[in-house]
């Protein structure tokens, strides 16, 4: 609703040309305000802010339990990278950093991460584990599985996922995952999982995008969950796939993944350090490769590499 001048100023106790630079701040950090002479000012849209004490009372006991500390900013570089630079110890165990805006976030391969204020969802979480980095081995499908799944219980549907980071609506993007690790070759490692998740962002916000992009706006925006309760369900289902994948592995996960696998049967290209290989898409291993039959008719597994998929090629 449009408020006028005079109205803000008398109840926050402050002046109009205080309101006139608040204002001014407010789209700066890109929240888009319509101003009309004589009615005031209004939200473009409406903002429903982070509130861990909104968060915190949607999750399961168990959840609760091995949650750590719970970290919510206004603007960050990027909430992986804050976690990252906090000392490992028991105190990172379960940690969880959610921003309303990333000046620096990043995607896979160092690209940035489109981060407009309070319109996605920015969150990062961190585990420890006492082995080494090999007991990790694909985690991206595992938390992407979990992703799903949450979304889900919000009423999203026609998901899928593309290995080994990205999740899909149609064949749109509609969030990706990035995890970084450190630690010992034997152990113990830390890990921090990223997941960014396009909620509500407009043509001109996610014009800088690479790809073909999506948001729950635009696939569900009469009945869209809240961002709170939303954060909440992606909590309450990855947060137990990490701490837990050391010891339960991908199997758990597999199936899923397989029944939501978008490349499956597709031509791809896959791009590795210094040269492409191109194959058809058979799925992947129950280590979570990707798995290609190549040019020459064999079958190939590849671990790491970055897929680019051409519909005209099938």
């Amino acid at each position: 609703r449009f408020h006028s001048g005079n109205f803000l100023a008398k109840e926050l106790g402050i002046s109009r040309t205080s309101i006139w630079k608040h204002v001014s701040g407010l789209s700066g950090l890109g929240i888009p305000i319509d101003a009309v002479s004589g009615r005031g000012y209004r939200l473009v849209r409406s903002l429903e802010l982070l509130d861990e004490t909104l968060i915190r009372p949607a999750l399961t006991h168990d959840v609760i339990e091995a949650t750590g500390a719970f970290y919510i900013h206004d603007r960050i570089d990027s909430t992986n990278r804050f976690l990252s630079s906090l000392p490992a110890g028991p105190g990172l165990k379960g940690a969880i950093c959610l921003a309303e805006s990333q000046t620096a976030g990043k995607g896979r391969g160092g690209r940035r991460w489109i981060s407009p204020f309070g319109n996605n969802v920015y969150m990062s979480l961190a585990w420890q584990y006492p082995d080494g980095p090999a007991c990790v081995s694909g985690l991206s499908l595992a938390v992407g599985v979990a992703a799903v799944r949450a979304l889900v219980a919000m009423g999203i549907t026609d998901l899928g996922l593309k290995w080994p980071n990205d999740i899909l609506w149609h064949g749109k993007k509609l969030g990706g995952i990035l995890i970084e690790l450190w630690g010992e070759a034997q152990g113990p490692c830390t890990i921090v999982v990223g997941l960014g998740l396009n909620y509500a962002m407009s043509a001109a916000e996610g014009a800088a995008i690479e790809q073909e992009w999506v948001d729950l706006d635009t696939i569900n925006n009469r009945s869209k969950p809240g961002r709170n309760r939303l954060v909440a369900s992606l909590i309450n289902e990855i947060l137990p796939a990490v701490a837990n994948f050391d010891q339960s592995g991908l199997m758990p996960f597999l199936s899923e993944w397989r029944a939501l696998d978008c490349m499956h049967g597709k031509t791809v290209d896959l791009h590795l350090a210094g040269h492409e290989i191109s194959g058809i898409v058979s799925g992947i291993s129950d280590e979570g490769l990707i798995q290609l039959y190549t040019s020459d008719r064999e079958l190939r597994s590849f671990a790491s590499g970055e897929v680019s998929f051409h519909p005209r090629r099938g």
